[in-house]
């Protein structure tokens, strides 16, 4: 997958500059901290994990320079990719934290952006339950795919991208299944495009080949507490005080009517 690849060769220089200082994979986000003050999460992919050996044999990377766990990245296996994700997190920690704040949820400023109100049809790929409460309060309607909740039909919703869809929110988690480029390439030119959620990396350039508009994630805040809520498996919720949102325009306003 080209986005994966191009996250690597953006972050390779900053991972070989510094080395591991912490992970933690817990069973809802994995946690990477680096020595130059880096903190990244992403999702913890553990779906078909009875198929799966995640670490056969032992080996600690902690002290080891961080494009250890950054080649991950690149692995067929989503579950080493949500490690390696959370490395590119980490090590784009600093900058992310200059992103503009995304205010509050469920109507944040990049939600906002997408110009949703009555009539928008809007498609959803990771069910998102304060997004899929409000967008029908504001007129939208709106389609959702989840495969690990085995919500809509792929066949119909690709269908939905190309004829039917304003506005696509994509959960950032489609990185580590592959699905996303696919995803993008279905979407017809007007429609307006936010990649959303923890996991989301803040590289607006990693985007540039994909008609992507919006990028909205979040940068923790607090090493210990976060580490602390991903041991003991709390949801996204718990990481709610600990962790500030923020947003960043992939293109500018009105580049996503001219796409070809």
């Amino acid at each position: 997958m080209l986005l994966t690849q191009r996250l690597y060769e953006i972050a390779l220089p900053l991972a070989r500059a510094t080395s591991v200082a912490g992970l933690t994979v817990g069973l809802g986000y994995t946690v990477v901290t680096t020595a130059d003050g880096g903190l990244g999460m992403s999702y913890t992919w553990l779906h078909d994990r009875e198929k799966r050996s995640y670490e056969n044999h032992y080996h600690d990377v902690e002290g080891e320079a961080a494009d250890v766990l950054l080649e991950r990245l690149l692995s067929d296996d989503p579950f080493q990719r949500s490690i390696g994700l959370a490395t590119v997190n980490a090590l784009n920690r600093k900058r992310a934290l200059a992103f503009d704040d995304d205010g509050g949820m469920p109507l944040s400023r990049s939600l906002r952006a997408l110009e949703i109100g009555p009539g928008t049809h809007v498609c959803m790929v990771g069910y998102f339950p304060p997004l899929a409460g409000t967008l029908p309060g504001l007129g939208a309607e709106l389609e959702v795919i989840d495969s690990s909740l085995g919500l809509g039909d792929p066949v119909r919703f690709r269908g939905l991208l190309g004829t039917w869809a304003d506005a696509l929110i994509v959960t950032a988690t489609a990185i580590l299944n592959d699905s996303i480029e696919d995803l993008l390439a279905a979407a017809a030119p007007r429609v307006r495009t936010l990649v959303l959620g923890p996991s989301t990396p803040l590289v607006p350039e990693a985007f540039s080949h994909l008609p992507v508009d919006l990028l909205a994630g979040i940068v923790p805040l607090d090493p210990v507490m976060i580490e602390r809520v991903v041991r003991h498996g709390a949801a996204t919720p718990g990481m709610k005080p600990y962790v500030r949102k923020v947003y960043c325009r992939c293109r500018p306003e009105g580049a996503g009517d001219a796409r070809g």
